[in-house]
């Protein structure tokens, strides 16, 4: 790795470093007052969020599909956590080990069913591919409503409190990190190539659907990640939380914040999800302004925010030298131009 490339990802990891502290010293110093709680649930939402959404932008910005059945992914995620954490109470791991080792489970519980809907629903591609996506998530809520195990339709309660502001902060940080870098990877160079021309792509020799698949469980295994955030924050879920308006939530936070875009992913799943709570106070009208807003942004920003530009802190306070400075800044630049 070039050293500029070293320097910019210590320069953005300092100024994620210094969010953190200052919303540790927001929440620590009660200046919030009783508010604290409230806006620290909020933050904690946005969390997950952000890692549900950026990994719907894998499928639906980096590979170019059109998905709608995310929130299975999710709710897979979520019931697999869920059910690892409570059989792993009491055997003497600590809560954040316990709760990593839910989350994998959640993840690798999602990335195993993502395989197993990418391999055939894959092989179809825009709107074929988002009704086998939708008929997916509902397959999968239907059986969470008939198994005992997820409480058979009713409320699964007695989920361990795990998940808080702090942690799920810097688990998202991990997870979005581990996106960027696969799509900045030759496998998601790749998977842009497939998604720029699927035609050429597979006369060149690529292997089209192994890309796919891949790409998709990956999206799946985070999905799931996020998932298990929620459930343990959470401590109670239904399957009827994971339902199609769940799904076309997710989507539309991808679009709001810019397709392709992972900086676009984590303000718009940050801005959206906390919107309708910092409206509570205007109960009747906050769906409305909900609404009224991502209209707007459509008409006037129809490319979502960030379009497929990425925030860079490095880029912005000009450190760093070398191709970060020249031909990378050149390169990011073309991309943000689409």
């Amino acid at each position: 790795m070039k050293k500029a490339y070293k320097i910019s990802y210590l320069v953005n990891l300092i100024g994620v470093l210094l969010v953190f502290l200052l919303f540790l010293a927001l929440f620590e110093s009660q200046v919030l007052g009783t508010r604290t709680q409230y806006i620290k649930g909020i933050c904690t939402t946005a969390c997950y969020t952000i890692v549900m959404v950026s990994s719907l932008n894998l499928i639906v910005g980096c590979m170019g599909e059109f998905s709608l059945g995310h929130a299975g992914f999710v709710s897979v995620g979520a019931y697999a956590s869920a059910i690892v954490s409570s059989a792993l109470a009491g055997k003497g791991l600590p809560d954040l080990a316990l709760l990593l080792v839910a989350l994998i489970a959640g993840g690798l519980a999602s990335a195993a069913t993502g395989v197993l809907v990418g391999i055939p629903a894959l092989r179809l591609r825009g709107d074929y591919l988002a009704i086998v996506t939708v008929a997916f998530a509902e397959i999968i809520r239907v059986c969470f409503c008939n198994f005992s195990i997820t409480g058979g339709g009713k409320t699964m309660s007695g989920i361990l409190k795990l998940a808080d502001f702090y942690w799920s902060y810097w688990i998202m940080v991990v997870c979005v990190a581990v996106m960027y870098m696969y799509v900045r990877s030759r496998y998601g160079r790749t998977v842009k190539a497939i998604r720029e021309d699927y035609i050429a792509a597979a006369a060149s020799g690529i292997n089209v659907t192994y890309y796919k698949v891949l790409t998709f469980a990956i999206a799946a295994f985070f999905a799931g990640v996020g998932g298990g955030i929620y459930a343990h924050y959470m401590t109670a879920m239904i399957p009827t939380n994971f339902n199609f308006n769940y799904s076309a939530e997710l989507l539309s936070e991808v679009i709001i914040g810019g397709t392709g875009s992972l900086t676009g992913s984590v303000i718009g799943a940050a801005f959206l999800s906390s919107l309708p709570e910092l409206m509570r106070s205007f109960s009747t009208y906050r769906m409305l302004a909900y609404s009224v807003v991502l209209v707007l942004v459509m008409i006037f920003k129809p490319g979502g925010i960030f379009g497929s530009w990425e925030f860079s802190l490095s880029r912005i306070l000009h450190i760093g030298t070398g191709r970060l400075n020249g031909t990378a800044a050149k390169e990011s630049g073309k991309e943000g131009e689409g």
